[in-house]
């Protein structure tokens, strides 16, 4: 029995697997918890779709795929800030014109390019397939991104939380803002590879989103994220060669599950340990509230 278990350890292409998906996880689940608390989960949908045109760019330019794809993401995210501030349609509804717009961009540029890649490669990843090049790659972007959120959390939390609060403390609200989408531009290239564009969309929303249900501490949401991230790609990764499955979907799947669990039975807000509280109750002052 227990050698049916580790059997999937004794693999290189499945330790790199679990590693690949350790890192996305964690860098992931860090990232979630500024777009969860800033209400950008439709930002990291629209540049996860954005970056498709860019690859193919870079494809036909020669040049390295990750660049590209960073470059039409961060395309994605100005282009949306500059049509919000010059017009009156609301954020979430340029989102969805830039992006949708870019992506099938990005179809007609793929079907038209004679190509060795493989778009099902892209959309959906191949963490089975991912080689130790590319595991030092996605290394590297992700140690650059944590380390920036690490270091200037809490900046980003202010203008997460509180921009006005922010621009009077001298913070520039509009750097930190389009620092933050280069940190999300740089996470979707680094997860691109390994769990694709479709669904890396749940990498960088779900564990932020659990955890806030399960903390109202900023600090503890960033711990609890993490658990989530890199113990559902785990779990997901190793589940799937089991039952034969794409890796990508069974550490969504995982996520899911985790989610609506805490979704049910989280402490204080799931939604079947729920109390009225007091009309006099206020919150304790040392919390952060997260839902703004």
């Amino acid at each position: 029995m227990i050698e049916h278990l580790v059997e999937p350890l004794r693999f290189g292409f499945m330790q790199q697997a679990l590693a690949i998906g350790a890192i996305i996880g964690a860098v992931g689940a860090v990232l979630s918890c500024f777009l969860v608390l800033r209400g950008w989960s439709l930002m990291g949908d629209a540049i996860s779709h954005a970056v498709l045109p860019g690859v193919v760019l870079a494809y036909i330019a020669g040049i390295p795929l990750a660049i590209g794809a960073f470059a039409s993401g961060l395309f994605c995210a100005v282009a949306t800030g500059w049509i919000k501030a010059n017009s009156r349609i609301k954020e979430d509804t340029v989102m969805g014109v830039v992006f949708t717009g870019l992506f099938a961009f990005g179809l007609v540029l793929f079907s038209k390019t004679p190509s060795d890649l493989h778009l099902d490669h892209i959309l959906f990843g191949n963490i089975l397939g991912v080689s130790a090049a590319q595991l030092w790659e996605t290394g590297v972007l992700a140690a650059v991104v944590l380390a920036v959120m690490l270091t200037l959390r809490r900046d980003l939390l202010l203008v997460c939380f509180d921009p006005s609060h922010a621009r009077a403390l001298g913070k520039s609200v509009r750097g930190l803002t389009y620092l933050l989408l280069i940190l999300l531009s740089l996470a979707i290239v680094a997860a691109m590879k390994a769990v694709g564009l479709i669904l890396v969309i749940a990498v960088l929303i779900t564990p932020g989103a659990t955890a806030q249900l399960l903390t109202q501490r900023f600090d503890r949401m960033i711990i609890v994220a993490v658990i989530v991230a890199v113990g559902s790609a785990l779990a997901g990764i190793y589940v799937s060669y089991f039952i034969d499955g794409a890796p990508a979907a069974c550490i969504v799947l995982v996520q899911t599950l985790v989610f609506l669990t805490a979704l049910l039975f989280a402490p204080r807000r799931g939604l079947l340990r729920r109390r009225p509280a007091p009309a006099s109750a206020a919150a304790p002052h040392d919390e952060v509230p997260l839902n703004t």
